[in-house]
């Protein structure tokens, strides 16, 4: 199911704290830069917290420029964003300022948790996601239920680890503050754990005032069946590369990318490239890696369109080159049709040998693009 972009807000001092231990919150952040975090607030769909910081911090969670709701409005949209918080347990201040400013707000809990929440009379829609907090289907409901396109996750640190160790995080937006905390028992931004992160790409650096903010996304493929927000990068990018195929009335248009587990992108190739009428996306990606390159074994190969099963131009199918490289892991937006080979089904010959395959067929319509007059 398609999620909202997830987008992970913090500011953190040079070694890297959240807060100090004092009792009141630290502040980081720079006026302008409170400024800037406003315009991000008024950009997104729902903001979201931890029931934590709620207590910790007692936010209101606000669009506080009159200009940017009215604009809001203007474009059709509520003048606040929807406001979410996450509370395992369900118990909840009810006299937090989170209730009692901006607009609509949503509970997600577990199924205990909602008996307490419910019971407190908040103002808010209390969302049970089942026996235990389950971050897939909590995204799921906000984009299916509520709409919610983009999606900015404002803390606390344990929320934005999970999210992130989960690959669940389309980009993290970090401030760096130019001082020190220096106190271990002060709350930190990221917790210990696996991560499916990878080394991330730097979008932007750009000083504002006497902080420094760094936009980055995830890179590394996920890992098994289920998509992470790197998956999505990935084949989008497989999708541009379907754009750079010469026309053709007898074989479709398509891209591919092979990216190693740690996200480093090994290769990427499109149909009929360097002047080969017949050379396929993933043939043409493939050959330009070593055979022995010992990151295939866990690389994901990134598809326009399902590998395909038959061919007659080559000896082998582009599923058949996958499995004898040895990648274990594939990625597509399109099922092959039939306009040129009646029932192919690359993916089926694939999970046969063992092979993940997920189909993410928001990006269907992107894959077709290039090949709507065959179509």
């Amino acid at each position: 199911m398609p999620h909202p972009y997830v987008l992970l807000s913090a500011a953190v001092s040079l070694d890297g704290y959240l807060d100090d231990t004092g009792p009141d919150r630290l502040l980081l952040s720079s006026p302008a830069d409170f400024d800037r975090v406003d315009e991000v607030r008024a950009s997104v769909d729902a903001i979201l917290i931890g029931a934590g910081t709620i207590r910790a911090d007692n936010p209101r969670l606000l669009v506080n420029s009159e200009t940017r709701r009215a604009a809001r409005v203007a474009a059709g949209k509520p003048p606040y964003p929807l406001k979410v918080t996450v509370s395992g347990s369900g118990e909840l201040d009810p006299a937090a300022n989170f209730w009692h400013t901006g607009g609509e707000k949503l509970v997600f809990t577990t199924d205990k948790g909602a008996e307490r929440a419910r019971a407190l009379g908040l103002a808010a829609d209390v969302v049970s996601l089942g026996p235990e907090l389950d971050w897939r289907r909590l995204l799921e409901h906000l984009h299916e239920e509520r709409g919610v396109e983009r999606l900015m996750v404002e803390g606390g640190g344990r929320i934005h680890t999970q999210l992130l160790q989960q690959g669940l995080a389309d980009e993290v937006q970090l401030v760096l503050a130019p001082l020190f905390v220096g106190t271990p028992d002060a709350p930190r931004l990221f917790g210990p754990g696996g991560y499916q992160s990878g080394r991330l790409r730097l979008l932007e650096s750009r000083r504002i005032e006497d902080v420094v903010l760094m936009r980055y996304e995830p890179t590394a493929p996920g890992t098994g069946p289920l998509p992470t927000a790197a998956d999505h990068q990935w084949l989008a990018r497989a999708c541009e590369s379907a754009a750079q195929c010469p026309p053709s009335e007898t074989a479709f248009s398509v891209g591919a990318v092979v990216v190693a587990a740690d996200g480093t992108e090994l290769a990427r190739g499109h149909s009929r490239e360097a002047g080969d009428p017949v050379v396929h996306a993933e043939e043409a990606a493939l050959a330009k890696i070593a055979p022995d390159d010992p990151r295939l074994a866990t690389a994901t190969v990134y598809t326009s369109l399902e590998p395909c099963t038959h061919r007659a131009s080559r000896p082998a199918p582009c599923a058949r080159l996958i499995l004898d490289a040895g990648v274990r892991r594939v990625v597509t937006a399109w099922r092959e049709p039939d306009t040129f080979v009646a029932g192919a089904d690359g993916t089926g010959l694939l999970t046969a040998q063992g092979v993940d395959v997920v189909v993410l067929g928001e990006y269907e319509d992107r894959a077709k693009a290039p090949n709507r007059h065959l179509l």
